[in-house]
């Protein structure tokens, strides 16, 4: 394979220091040490990637080549360390082969997000359509352990939330909020981008969380059901408005967390935290909030999740979603696809459309009365989780966490942070009621 320009550049730019490749465990990362040896799918893999980078003006830079030139400010530049193994990978394993190549040191990019952003613009157009058919041979569909059935789905949960309080704590703000913020700037503005500042990201969290309680009208007196607490601000905040809160989860880890952050609030007496699924909820709430959980239910289950909402919530209630989305089309290819976010990060889940979302709740009585879009502001807050994550490296790693590990979570971090600035990926507060229910106006204030 060649270059896509004239004139490689050098592998290591001025200013900058070559990371050295990661030391594997086998044992931990056995398909990050595995190198696959498929000469065919590899001479594939190299024209679509020409044509890629062609497409989407992308820099490929080779191994032991140098150049006097630098590379223009702004391009995207992918940088081959292991041209052999990152080919193999990729022709073998599509996607995940992308994501392995770069958790064992095969590629690197002086901007890592700006590369992942080119690659996420325009999905459907890196591959030639009359080799789409190859797909086939490469894709694989999650595996039955991973669906996220009541058996699966506390294991699903383990693997990522029960990692480590204190890693989370390392790159998160301090309310500890693991979703997307809503900073100052109106999520309507058509091309903004939100003031976001790492001082400002408390405060956006807040925001947020206001603003879905508001969207619940939860207020003094208000039952309220979250389902998936985190680590418990979204409680502390209900209940400081005088609303008695259930709240469910999961993760052990954050169970314990949440518990006491509660306690440590003052709002014991109003908030309570339990290891529960969300389809043994029990009771009736006027209010239910859920944020950024329905990703982890998962295709099959989405009627249960809604139908569960139905089932604990009161005449004349109101649910307050925040979730993920992807446009429709998109969604329906990738249901049934195992990708590297599934194996590496997020077992067991999938992210909805909000078509998906509006239609499974219908079948229930629910319908969405609001849906309000704000994907810049996501891509903002996986900047700034970003950026904290890559300064508090040596403290991660004080915790035991490898340097595949630091690989893996900056790739998940940056891939999320470019499906939401190209569009590929949105995030929506949705306002859920039953039909003739009580609606209220923007943000809480009754119409």
């Amino acid at each position: 394979m060649t270059s896509t320009t004239p004139t490689p550049t050098s592998t290591t730019p001025p200013g900058t220091t070559a990371r050295p490749t990661p030391v594997v465990d086998p044992a931990r990362w056995p398909d990050v040490v595995r190198v696959p040896h498929a000469p065919l799918r590899a001479a594939v893999a190299a024209r679509v990637l020409r044509r890629a980078a062609s497409r989407q003006g992308i820099r490929i830079e080779l191994p032991g080549t140098k150049d006097e030139f630098e590379p223009a400010t702004g391009v995207p530049v992918l940088r081959l360390h292991h041209p052999r193994a990152f080919l193999h990978r990729l022709g073998t394993g599509g996607l995940i082969g992308f994501g392995e190549s770069y958790q064992a040191g095969d590629w690197d990019s002086p901007d890592p997000v700006a590369l992942l952003t080119a690659l996420a613009a325009a999905p459907e157009a890196l591959v030639p359509r009359g080799t789409r058919w190859l797909r086939r041979f490469y894709v694989r569909r999650p595996p039955r352990a991973e669906l996220s059935t009541p058996g699966n789905a506390r294991r699903n949960i383990h693997r990522h939330y029960d990692l480590s309080n204190e890693l989370f704590a390392l790159f998160l703000d301090p309310t500890m909020t693991y979703s997307a913020a809503l900073f100052p700037d109106a999520p309507e503005a058509p091309g903004a981008r939100p003031t976001a500042t790492r001082e400002g990201l408390p405060a956006a969290q807040h925001r947020k969380i206001d603003r879905l309680l508001d969207l619940a009208a939860v207020g003094p007196g208000t039952r309220l059901l979250e389902i998936g607490t985190g680590w418990g601000e979204l409680a502390v905040r209900a209940a400081a408005r005088g609303a008695r809160v259930v709240s469910l989860t999961l993760s052990e880890e954050q169970l314990a967390l949440a518990r006491r952050r509660i306690a440590d609030a003052g709002q014991a007496d109003r908030a309570e935290v339990r290891l529960c699924d969300y389809r043994s909820a029990r009771g009736r709430y006027d209010a239910v909030v859920s944020v950024e959980m329905i990703e982890a239910v998962g295709r099959p289950f989405w009627p249960e999740y809604f139908a569960t909402l139905d089932r604990v919530l009161a005449p004349g209630g109101r649910i307050a979603l925040q979730a993920i989305t992807m446009p429709h089309d998109r969604m329906l290819a990738s249901s049934r696809t195992y990708t590297w976010i599934l194996k590496y990060v997020f077992p067991g889940g999938q992210i909805p459309s909000l078509r998906a979302i509006t239609d499974t709740a219908a079948r229930t009585g629910l319908r969405v009365d609001r849906a309000d879009a704000y994907g810049p502001h996501y891509a903002e807050t996986l900047r700034l989780w970003r950026e904290r994550f890559t300064e508090r490296w040596p403290e991660v790693a004080a915790l035991g966490f490898d340097e595949v590990f630091r690989r893996t979570w900056e790739l998940y971090l940056g891939y999320s942070e470019a499906g939401f600035r190209t569009g590929y990926l949105n995030v929506h507060q949705l306002l859920l009621t039953r039909d003739g229910g009580t609606v209220p106006g923007p943000y809480g204030a009754r119409a």
